[in-house]
């Protein structure tokens, strides 16, 4: 077994402590609004990237067609979503972000920032900068090791 230098250990574990508090909570306030963290993924993305074929939408979303499109099919039912021919080959469809799943978007980010100010408020802005400053650091360098590996 590796032996890993004790603040690589404690960093991870760190990481990982605040992942999985991220995660349970995200998932709370998304069950609010009787939505999945999948379903919430692809309004994101629909968000970000603009209409997509449900092709496009399972690879960036990583899960297989047919569990995509029952995604879509849920996000549709709850108009989050309208799906529409395309205008130069009707046989392709695309998946269109709605108002209403914009607005459900900025809820939850709201929620969220809400949160973690409330988590923030008792630390400096001068610790908030250097916190920030180091979590962009990481997120470079690992999306610097995602881009590299390919």
């Amino acid at each position: 077994m590796p032996n890993f230098p004790d603040d690589v250990v404690e960093i991870e574990f760190c990481l990982r402590q605040i992942y999985s508090i991220v995660k349970r909570r995200g998932r709370s306030l998304l069950e609010q609004y009787g939505i999945t963290p999948p379903q919430f993924d692809a309004l994101v993305i629909l968000n970000r990237d603009g209409e997509l074929t449900i092709g496009d939408l399972s690879n960036r979303l990583y899960l297989a067609y047919s569990t995509t499109t029952d995604l879509v099919d849920r996000l549709e039912r709850a108009d989050f979503v309208v799906r529409m021919r395309d205008s130069e080959d009707r046989r392709v469809v695309r998946v269109q972000l709605k108002a209403h799943g914009a607005e459900l978007i900025e809820r939850v980010l709201d929620a969220r920032r809400a949160y973690l100010g409330s988590v923030l408020q008792a630390v400096s802005a001068e610790e908030k900068s250097r916190i920030l400053e180091v979590l962009e650091l990481l997120n470079r360098r690992m999306s610097e090791e995602v881009q590299f590996k390919g």
